[in-house]
């Protein structure tokens, strides 16, 4: 077969800032998960990507080509509306837990194909893997049952979806691409477009502990998605909110399953339900929905679809959840008031404890993690409990300790924290 391009003429264009065209970028992504274009080549595009950016034509197209490299589900014929929601990921952040079984309590369909942890953020599938006989992985038809009957699914992605950014994404994380707002943007969408669903909605987070640190770099993003969604006919709004801080008082494993529980539970963390609650009005307008997701966070229902979610992929929602062999406290050095705590300190000594990976292959401890006892604007006295490590390797912990090192401050009493809300922003398309 007679290749209509040279790739070092597609880099050279890129490199020089010129305008792929709509044939050159079809064919260089197909190239590239053929395996016509070698990884070296494929790299060098990568980043003059980065340095140089995309249009935002070209950006539309090259997601279109990401999603026609693999399949694209379709649930239409689902007796309910689909929507969907994504996070960009940070510290804490299991509000998909709560949030799939809510919205679907609520009527809609919610396919949420999730993914694992690495570095400092945490996973969804490695959090649900800590229930006892929970599976991640489902065939295209039994996500299809398990939306008609149960209303939401948290799953892995199938092989066939979008496997031109599966592809690429693995090779962005070593060769320093992760950060090129298109190279994200598509590599987000691709996939959720290609999910199938009728509406999403994005989380896209902006602080310390997220990969996009200015409110800035977190618009541009959301705004590129936003539209993405809208030009493939998915109805998309994005919610800017803060992750300097980390989202309720455990980051970890088992320890946000936890957690996520006592939201379903009526309780829970403020900030964690209110985020929650935000999140699923957002998804069930989307969807074109009218119910009061609180309602049924009150009555049982979001809970009653949480147990029958778990136990349709193979779960016990009724065991024990597993707890580290080993815990550590670090106790406040002084009186005072907490007046901040950087997501990014407890995400890296949640990672250094065992619950996050270096590289995809690596292993994680269901049980290990950071318990917070206090978040900012709480007094605090000396001696008093600030943390709690959770790890079965206590060898970790001298590390995860150093990590939080400067990661909290604590003023004289009567000290404030300096406010900032938790939702920033709503993005709609232009």
């Amino acid at each position: 077969m007679t290749e209509p391009f040279a790739v070092v003429d597609v880099i050279r264009a890129k490199r020089d800032r010129d305008r792929l065209s709509n044939e050159q970028i079809d064919w260089v992504v197909d190239a590239y998960t053929r395996g016509v274009v070698a990884d070296e080549q494929m790299s060098a595009l990568l980043m003059a990507i980065l340095l140089n950016g995309m249009s935002s034509p070209e950006i539309a197209r090259w997601t279109a080509a990401m999603i026609a490299s693999g399949e694209r589900l379709d649930f239409s014929g689902l007796s309910r509306p689909t929507t969907d929601k994504h996070s960009t990921g940070g510290v804490g952040d299991k509000i998909t837990l709560p949030l799939t079984p809510l919205v679907a309590a609520c009527g809609a369909a919610v396919p949420q194909l999730s993914g694992r942890g690495l570095g400092h953020t945490g996973g969804t599938l490695d959090k649900l893997e800590s229930i006892p006989g929970w599976r991640a992985r489902l065939s295209n038809a039994e996500m299809a049952q398990q939306l008609e009957e149960v209303g939401g699914v948290i799953c892995a992605a199938g092989e066939g979806l979008a496997p031109a950014d599966r592809k690429m994404y693995a090779l962005r994380d070593v060769t320093g691409t992760v950060e090129a707002v298109p190279l994200i943007a598509s590599s987000i969408m691709s996939k959720k477009i290609a999910e199938g669903t009728g509406a999403l909605v994005l989380d896209v987070k902006v602080g310390s502990g997220a990969f996009m640190k200015t409110e800035e770099q977190a618009r541009v993003l959301a705004q590129t998605m936003v539209q993405l969604g809208a030009d493939a006919g998915v109805n998309t709004v994005a919610l800017l909110t803060a992750m300097s801080t980390p989202l309720g008082l455990t980051a970890g494993n088992a320890l946000e399953v936890r957690e996520s529980l006592e939201v379903l539970a009526g309780g829970g963390p403020p900030d964690v339900v209110e985020l929650t609650l935000s999140l699923a009005q957002e998804m069930l307008e989307t969807a074109g929905i009218s119910a009061d997701p609180e309602q049924a966070l009150k009555d049982g229902r979001a809970m009653d679809a949480w147990n029958k979610m778990i136990a349709a992929q193979g779960g016990d929602p009724a065991a024990e959840l597993p707890t580290a062999k080993h815990t550590h406290q670090v106790l406040a050095p002084a009186d005072g008031v907490l007046t901040s705590l950087d997501a990014m300190a407890v995400g890296i000594s949640a990672w250094r404890l065992g619950a996050g990976r270096s590289r995809k292959e690596d292993p994680v401890q269901a049980g290990a993690g950071v318990e917070m006892h206090a978040k900012p604007g709480a007094e605090v006295r000396a001696g008093q409990p600030l943390f709690t490590l959770h790890t079965d390797t206590p060898e970790r912990f001298e590390q995860a300790i150093a990590a939080l090192d400067g990661g909290y401050q604590i003023a004289p009493p009567g000290s404030r924290p300096e406010h900032q809300p938790l939702i920033i922003d709503r993005i709609t398309a232009s």
